[in-house]
């Protein structure tokens, strides 16, 4: 994406841009330790569609691990989030550009998404504010 500003040097894809979520699946770590696979609802693609950030924000902090995507026309599955541990592998540029500083702060704030220097590129000044996307400041 064009107006994405991406400070953090995480890696990106772009699967998503242009395209309908079919089919959503959730690999996430359970209390005990094993990872477990959750298909997504299909009456809460319309809101994936319409808010990215939804896709890796449903989750307790340290438990979502990969979201993979099924989109229009394809009998296959992309993954638009990977992490390990502390590390993010990658991000869809979608869902970064949908990425507000609050839902990093509560829940990926030990992950390098976590850096003060990109709230300050993009002019990030409350929790509400887009964290991968320029902010316009609100005139008084």
């Amino acid at each position: 994406m064009e107006n994405l500003i991406n400070a953090t040097n995480i890696r990106t894809v772009d699967f998503i841009k242009g395209r309908q979520i079919t089919g959503v699946r959730f690999i996430s770590k359970s209390r005990a330790g094993f990872m477990t696979i959750s298909e997504g609802r299909d009456f809460d693609l319309p809101r994936y569609n319409s808010n990215p950030e939804g896709l890796i924000s449903g989750y307790k902090k340290g438990a979502l691990q990969t979201v993979e995507v099924q989109l229009d026309g394809s009998d296959y599955y992309f993954t638009v989030f990977a992490r390990q541990g502390s590390k993010i592998h990658l991000v869809d540029e979608v869902i970064l550009a949908d990425l507000t500083v609050g839902t990093i702060n509560g829940m990926f704030y030990n992950t390098q998404l976590y850096d003060h220097r990109q709230y300050q590129a993009v002019g990030a000044t409350s929790w509400a504010s887009k964290a991968y996307v320029k902010n316009e400041p609100v005139a008084q």
